[in-house]
């Protein structure tokens, strides 16, 4: 992926279409929105539903389709928990470097696995262009950024590091990125504890995003 903003700046979110989702404004006092890409996957998902049953909360899991037809029965596992999904197009596209009518072919495939509003892009790669289209398709479509991204994902940095990203960073209202996949594992098993104790620790709730 290259270089990453742990926080994505405010200047990008405002410069970026407003449609795009970012972090959750609301009346609900102490809430962050923790999030899963990539998923699901035999190991990661599983860990990850566990600890989330442990402290009582809920998440959003942006799926690929390819992975969901894989672990049928670990998707279903997400929903019966009462977590939230979201589509993550079917092969994980960047929308940067697809064509526009693939882009949307693709993440209309995924749909048919995926029942929800929910959309992010992979990478958070995705064309004024290709946002327009989807709109277009689905009026009540929501594109899911985010305002944390732990960062799990890079193997330079370590466990700790990815679990101090995210709570150096975590303020109400947060969307917060971690990764269900085999890559990022091992940094994502040993942050998203620490996360959640801070959390309940800290009486704040853990919900998933609306769809």
């Amino acid at each position: 992926m290259g270089a990453y903003w742990v926080k994505t700046p405010q200047w990008l979110k405002r410069l970026l279409p407003n449609e795009l989702i970012w972090d959750i404004k609301n009346d609900i006092p102490n809430t962050i929105y923790i999030t899963f890409d990539d998923g699901p996957h035999p190991i990661a998902t599983k860990f990850a539903l566990e600890q989330l049953e442990q402290y009582n909360a809920r998440a959003t899991f942006f799926c690929v389709g390819e992975n969901v037809s894989k672990y049928q029965s670990i998707y279903q596992m997400i929903i019966d928990n009462g977590h939230n999904t979201g589509n993550h197009t079917y092969n994980h596209l960047n929308g940067w470097k697809t064509n526009n009518n693939v882009y949307i072919n693709n993440i209309d495939k995924a749909a048919k696995l995926i029942k929800s509003n929910l959309f992010r892009p992979p990478y958070g790669r995705i064309k004024l262009s290709q946002i327009r289209k989807l709109q277009q398709k689905n009026r009540d479509i929501k594109i899911c950024m985010w305002d944390i991204l732990s960062g799990d994902f890079d193997k330079n940095i370590t466990p700790q590091q990815c679990a101090d990203n995210v709570l150096q960073n975590l303020k109400p209202g947060s969307i917060i990125i971690f990764h269900d996949s085999e890559k990022s594992f091992e940094r994502m098993k040993f942050a998203l504890p620490q996360v959640l104790t801070f959390c309940k620790n800290n009486n704040w709730k853990m919900l998933p995003l609306a769809n």
